[in-house]
């Protein structure tokens, strides 16, 4: 529910006031996602907006409730707080299964996924989906447009970016193939049976490969954990909040349904 003027009068401070606290906040959000590509924003930097100039308590709660509903009626965003969660695992130093020996069909379903994307045929709704929802720490927003999938993609998605979210899909199904949990020198053996080295830094499309993955990781696709273990140290990633998301997920799921009966019927027709 929205918040009422006489919300604001009970804390002493006029519309006037209110409104542009709104507006810095509205603001704060609309670049901080534009610059971060996409990065969730902490609760506590739009907390302190408010708290620069004012004191009071519930203040801050107020004015980023309604700068979440305007953003909503204005730009067709759902300001969307994040609560952190983990995917299940065992805490151990050595994975349940060795992803450098992924079944065949695996990476068959893999390589199908990258030669899907290579030639765009990722389905829009899919693409709104996972270059705006993006999960981080608990008290954490990001921006989901609520906007019509034909509107989205004509005035809003850009096109240049497609290449990134087709980096992050491919990652997330090795992940997810794996099982949900590979470690890192397991995930750089599938990426470079699909040709990507984690030693390149000026690679056509991604540029600095490795800084690629870890946007991912910041992003909250991916969980990444040094665990120590009998054999040494070894870094594991894991999938993390976005990747988790039933949006997330199911569209993963169901891509992957698709390239399974593409690619058989393919088969049977050969």
């Amino acid at each position: 529910m929205a918040a009422t003027s006489d919300d604001y009068a009970q804390i002493d401070i006029s519309t006037e006031e209110k409104d542009k606290l709104v507006a810095e906040v509205m603001r704060h959000v609309l670049f901080k996602t534009h610059q971060t590509a996409g990065c969730p924003i902490k609760r506590e930097e739009l907390t302190q907006i408010v708290t620069k100039n004012y004191r009071q308590r519930a203040l801050p709660a107020l004015v980023i409730k309604e700068a979440g509903d305007r953003l909503a009626a204005t730009f067709g965003y759902e300001m969307r707080e994040l609560q952190r969660t983990r995917a299940p695992s065992t805490r151990s130093g050595r994975p349940s299964q060795q992803q450098g020996n992924l079944p065949s069909h695996s990476i068959f379903l893999i390589s199908s996924c990258v030669c899907q994307l290579s030639r765009l045929q990722i389905d829009k709704n899919f693409l709104q989906i996972w270059n705006l929802l993006v999960n981080v720490d608990a008290k954490s927003y990001v921006l989901v447009s609520k906007l019509d999938p034909e509107v989205y993609s004509n005035y809003v998605e850009h096109k240049e970016a497609a290449h990134v979210s087709g980096f992050a899909f491919v990652v997330i199904s090795i992940v997810h193939l794996s099982g949900g949990k590979i470690s890192e020198e397991d995930l750089w053996h599938q990426l470079k049976r699909l040709g990507l080295n984690e030693t390149d830094e000026n690679h056509p499309v991604l540029g600095n490969s490795k800084q690629a993955l870890e946007l991912l990781v910041q992003q909250r696709y991916l969980l990444k954990e040094k665990l120590t273990g009998p054999e040494g140290n070894s870094m594991m990633y894991e999938l993390a909040e976005r990747a988790l998301d039933e949006s997330i997920s199911g569209k993963l799921k169901d891509y992957i349904s698709q390239v399974v009966s593409t690619s058989t019927a393919s088969e049977e027709v050969d």
